[in-house]
């Protein structure tokens, strides 16, 4: 099997030696850039993963996330590596169409793991791709939700979700005022990684809610239990 490809982005020079050489014994394929302009640079589609730091100088890991998937196209999976660790930073980095977000300091050992949860979930999500699905669109007088194409439109305006929101909305919105728990949509949205926390389901929450509009106070959540789609 083809060796995945890691950029590592941080302006730290020991830091990306040591996640370098890690890496590579892990059996990965690794390059590094010392700023967010070198990695735009280096950046193509044969790499299967970002590690970005968020506070370099020059361009910011918030800035290159943006220029990475709207000036190159690329879907490229990111994980932020940050000591940043505020709630408006996660809200920052997840509107970008970041994967995951690693604390500083944090052990090799959970930069590993968390690796390797996201490329066996993109993966996954790869082959499920290939796959046809028969068309199926639902729709009212405001919200239109096409299925097969992954499309949700509100007043005909298309709602920019990442793979994340589009399937957690798909979850609550199936199965309308139905409680899901927040393991639930863990397990269910994120179900082979088990180092996304709690409150990864509550930042995607707020920015759905935001991006949804009206139909965003629909997303209810029942305190103690959990979130649900409501009819009313």
């Amino acid at each position: 099997m083809e060796k995945a490809k890691i950029l590592i982005v941080d302006d730290e020079e020991d830091l990306c030696r040591i996640l370098q050489f890690n890496l590579e014994n892990e059996g990965y394929a690794v390059d590094v850039a010392y700023s967010g302009e070198e990695a735009l640079e280096k950046l193509d589609a044969t790499f299967s993963l970002v590690l970005l730091d968020v506070m370099m100088g020059g361009i910011n890991g918030f800035e290159t996330a943006n220029k990475i998937h709207k000036e190159k196209n690329l879907d490229v999976p990111i994980i932020f590596l940050t000591a940043k660790d505020t709630e408006n930073d996660l809200l920052t980095g997840f509107s970008l169409g970041a994967d995951d977000y690693i604390a500083k300091p944090f052990s090799i050992k959970e930069v590993n793991a968390r690796i390797k949860a996201l490329l066996n979930r993109t993966r996954h999500l790869a082959r499920d791709a290939g796959r046809t699905e028969p068309s199926k669109v639902w729709e009212d007088e405001n919200l239109k939700v096409d299925y097969s194409r992954k499309d949700v439109l509100v007043d005909g305006l298309p709602v920019q979700l990442t793979r994340r929101e589009f399937e957690l909305f798909r979850l609550l919105f199936e199965s309308p005022d139905r409680v899901y728990s927040r393991e639930e949509i863990l397990k269910t949205v994120w179900p082979e990684d088990g180092c996304v926390l709690d409150r990864t389901v509550d930042v995607h929450i707020t920015r759905l809610r935001k991006k949804l509009r009206e139909y965003g106070g629909r997303i209810m959540n029942r305190s103690g239990y959990g979130y649900y789609f409501s009819t009313l």
